[in-house]
């Protein structure tokens, strides 16, 4: 077997140059922080210029025998922040911010557009936290401002509802949907999570 060394090109591709120039982008990361430290974690960071997301939810909640609706991380420990990888020290520094998700000792960037789409998400209709879901039947949903969004199928309380899994952080959220939205994927698995 002959073996032989490519040569280089004197030309770089535009894909290669656009690849170079895109090394130190922002990307969205989530930052793992002190338990209940999330809102201030993303306010000292929008302090110091950092673009961050803190997607919150209402609850009611009592105490002492009154009924108070407090705003909650939606996913609690985490504040998802945009950054370039040379700029976590801006977030690390912060001393309630303990690391960066990471995969393989690297972080890990949030997938392309997931952000976004959990932003649309939230601006149409109510969510709440919901336990992270391994089995179930995965689906996607076809139209609407979600598209392409893909959870499990899960019934409550007599409701199709889609819980959407952010792997990188292990938590999910769920949603009121209309069956009629929902496609399924490829390699679903066929057991079905139940819920109280």
């Amino acid at each position: 077997m002959l073996l032989t060394l490519a040569k280089p090109c004197s030309i770089p591709s535009t894909d290669c140059m656009s690849l170079m120039l895109d090394v130190d982008a922002p990307l969205w990361y989530a930052a793992y922080t002190l338990p209940r430290h999330e809102k201030a974690v993303a306010e000292q960071l929008g302090i110091r210029q950092v673009e961050t997301y803190l997607p919150l939810y209402l609850s009611a909640r009592r105490w002492a025998g009154r009924r108070a609706s407090v705003l909650l991380p939606l996913f609690p420990g985490y504040v998802f922040v945009r950054i370039s990888l040379s700029e976590r020290t801006r977030v690390l520094d912060y001393p309630s911010v303990l690391r960066l998700v990471t995969f393989n000792g690297k972080p890990a960037p949030l997938p392309d557009g997931e952000i976004e789409r959990l932003r649309a998400t939230l601006k149409l209709g109510k969510a709440e936290p919901f336990p992270f879901l391994v089995p179930g039947k995965r689906t996607r949903i076809k139209s609407g401002p979600l598209a392409g969004l893909e959870g499990i199928i899960v019934r409550r309380k007599g409701k199709m509802r889609l819980a959407v899994s952010i792997d990188a952080i292990q938590r999910s959220v769920i949603f009121d949907l209309d069956a009629s939205d929902l496609e399924l994927t490829v390699g679903q698995v066929n057991s079905q999570p139940a819920l109280p």
